[in-house]
């Protein structure tokens, strides 16, 4: 009698929801689902959630995919992913203090330019990453500040993903990869920096263990296994930060292959043998042992597509994807510079290269030729220049890239692929599934070896669909590329007025 297919699941928090997929060994998809997660902004800049409500996402959307998995085969194993930076606090009785702050939270400027004043060179070579408000280190001394009691009752400091896998298997642990990204690790030693989290009087006993991304940290229990349809004692793999996930999920195991993530942010990701510490650029140890990948990031992509549809396009009653759809054709129908129409997409200030959480989102250039698709299409060239800002910083160090891996749910657009392909004057595959979920599951199955290593896993991802640049078209985003940078530039000053006229926080 043969043995049932291995079957392995990934579940990845994401900024506006929580999907779970379960795949087989080859890669095919088995099931997923999805479930949505609010996010409050009580401030301007502010971005937080209750992880409470991330577990209830994980109760709607697991156990359709459990059983689906249990009639496809054996469930081998699962693992978890989530957005970086993101911290649980919990007290002594393992109560939730406060919502978790998210990766695009703003509200430590302060802090982040106090730490700088400090010790800016001396944070980059200890935690290769230089402070920035989206970043867990200057946002605890922002809870350390404004919220002393809070911080008075800290017991133990998770990371988002790992509070979430902690209600599946009651432990209390890490990755690396998510580790450093607080920026409170010894990016050399791979341990907690005592010098980083004394500059923010942080408790390192508050801190989790370190293990590597595809450790099995436990199994699931009988109380988790109740609530989700999955079996009880099914091996849990540590997991990692959603970035990570969909670049191994994309199949970036070889240099010289880049991913462009089209999400609720946008990144530039990049393999590399060594940490590339840079004031301008984001280091993360990869899934792969023994290398890097190297980032530089937008803070706002497909959060800017749906800020577009819910705002100007979306009526009462209609559902999502169809409108997005329909915005499409009408972008379609636009000539390429969408007749001169720019859209900077700083709807929650910016990362690379300016860093600057203060910039602000526009549309110049608007006359009345101006309608509908171009709006739309301005939004999808605003966010592809942006990402060709952050390229320019990658190819300044050597660290380009002829072909990308296009991730996120962003890269659903065919029209919004090419204007990438074309923008940055590269070539873009689409993966069959190269979302963080299936990146996590892949994640799982090296860890219970399924899979011999990272490389053979990456063997499961499929391209359905290329775009090569159109020489025409990316001479056109060629000139339209330093009209953008001008354009922000001579904008930068008066974004910083009318935040002091708005009265920001």
């Amino acid at each position: 009698m043969s043995k049932p297919d291995p079957i392995l699941i990934g579940i990845d928090l994401g900024a506006g929801s929580l999907k779970v997929s379960a795949i087989r060994a080859d890669g095919s998809l088995v099931a997923e689902a999805g479930a949505p997660v609010a996010t409050a902004t009580p401030h301007p800049g502010w971005s937080e959630q209750d992880p409470f409500d991330w577990w209830r996402a994980v109760i709607a959307a697991v156990p359709p995919v459990a059983e689906a998995a249990c009639k496809a085969g054996s469930i081998a194993a699962i693992s978890f992913s989530a957005g970086a930076h993101t911290q649980v606090l919990e007290d002594a009785e393992g109560q939730v203090i406060r919502p978790a702050i998210l990766w695009n939270d703003q509200r430590s400027r302060a802090e982040t330019q106090e730490l700088r004043d400090l010790a800016d060179q001396r944070i980059l070579d200890i935690g290769a990453n230089r402070a920035n408000p989206t970043w867990t280190l200057p946002q605890m001394l922002w809870v350390r500040r404004q919220e002393p009691e809070a911080f008075a009752r800290v017991k133990r400091l998770y990371l988002a993903k790992d509070w979430l896998r902690s209600r599946f298997t009651g432990t209390f642990e890490t990755d690396t990869i998510d580790a450093l990204g607080t920026l409170m690790l010894d990016a050399h030693k791979g341990v907690w920096s005592d010098e980083l989290c004394a500059m923010i009087g942080w408790p390192m006993d508050t801190l989790p263990p370190i293990v590597q991304p595809r450790a099995v940290v436990g199994g699931v229990t009988a109380e988790a296994a109740r609530l989700t349809g999955l079996p009880e004692g099914t091996p849990v793999v540590c997991g990692t930060s959603d970035t990570a996930a969909e670049t191994f999920g994309a199949g970036m195991v070889r240099e010289g292959l880049g991913v462009v993530k089209l999400a609720t942010a946008a990144t530039v990701n990049v393999l590399s043998k060594t940490a590339r510490p840079d004031f301008a650029l984001i280091n993360y140890f990869h899934v792969v042992p023994d290398h890097w990948y190297v980032i530089a990031a937008t803070n706002s992509c497909a959060s800017a597509h749906k800020w577009l549809r819910d705002t100007f396009f979306k009526r009462p009653g209609e559902e999502g994807g169809p409108v997005f759809d329909h915005m499409d054709r009408l972008a379609a129908a636009v000539a390429p510079g969408s007749e001169g129409l720019f859209f900077h997409p700083y709807l929650n200030g910016e990362r690379s290269p300016h860093w600057d959480p203060l910039l602000r989102a526009d549309f110049v250039g608007a006359g009345f030729n101006h309608g509908p698709g171009h709006f739309v299409r301005a939004l999808y060239e605003g966010v592809a220049y942006s990402l060709r800002d952050c390229l320019e910083v990658l190819r300044e160090r050597d660290l380009g890239f002829t072909t990308a891996r296009l991730t996120g749910g962003g890269a659903r657009s065919p029209l919004w692929r090419q204007i990438v392909a074309d923008v940055l004057n590269v070539t873009v595959e689409l993966p069959a599934v190269a979302d963080a979920s299936f990146g996590a599951a892949l994640l799982a199955g090296v860890g219970v070896g399924v899979f011999a290593d990272e490389q053979a896993a990456a063997k499961a991802v499929g391209i359905v669909a290329t775009h090569r640049p159109d020489p025409a078209r990316s001479a056109v985003y060629d000139r339209g590329f330093p009209i953008y940078r001008d354009i922000q530039r001579a904008l930068a000053p008066l974004n910083h007025r009318i935040h002091d006229f708005v009265g920001g926080r």
